[in-house]
């Protein structure tokens, strides 16, 4: 059976890959465990985990991560991704990615992007991007802009 184009198989892979990122946390100050396996569309898998730092800023989110590593080695296309997460120790839980995260997502896919939170390679939710992110921010905006600033500048040359 096939959802979002991917067959049961493959969704347990990244939902176990996803899982398996989780041990791989540098994960000091919050103790939050999160792992993510992206999903290319060339059959690749890139991984990531989050990493953190005293001063917060430089933090690094798994999804991030593993956005990171396929755009590092010249992937730009993507099927779907699988995370989970919770802390050390704990139950996991449904855990969506955060907002950066989802722009992120949001400048290599398309709407219908899947996003699968992982409890484990069994037990999962699965959401689109534009469900998480209904109104991004995309390249389309910056077109938006500058055609607005062109037009304000030619008007104020007119007036002028």
């Amino acid at each position: 059976m096939e959802e979002n184009g991917l067959n049961h198989e493959m969704i347990e892979k990244l939902c176990g890959m996803a899982l398996e990122m989780r041990s791989r946390s540098y994960v000091p100050y919050s103790h939050f465990r999160v792992g993510a396996a992206l999903l290319a569309q060339d059959g690749r898998i890139f991984t990531g985990c989050n990493v953190e730092n005293a001063s917060y800023s430089p933090c690094s989110c798994a999804e991030r991560t593993a956005f990171v590593k396929a755009i590092s080695e010249g992937v730009h296309d993507f099927l779907a991704i699988a995370i989970s997460g919770g802390l050390e120790g704990g139950e996991l839980e449904f855990c969506p990615p955060c907002g950066v995260c989802r722009q992120v997502m949001s400048e290599f896919c398309t709407g219908r992007f899947p996003i699968y939170l992982a409890k484990s390679k069994e037990e999962y939710v699965v959401h689109t991007l534009d469900e998480m992110l209904p109104f991004r921010f995309t390249v389309e905006n910056l077109h938006t802009s500058v055609k607005l600033q062109v037009g304000k500048m030619d008007e104020e040359a007119e007036d002028g």
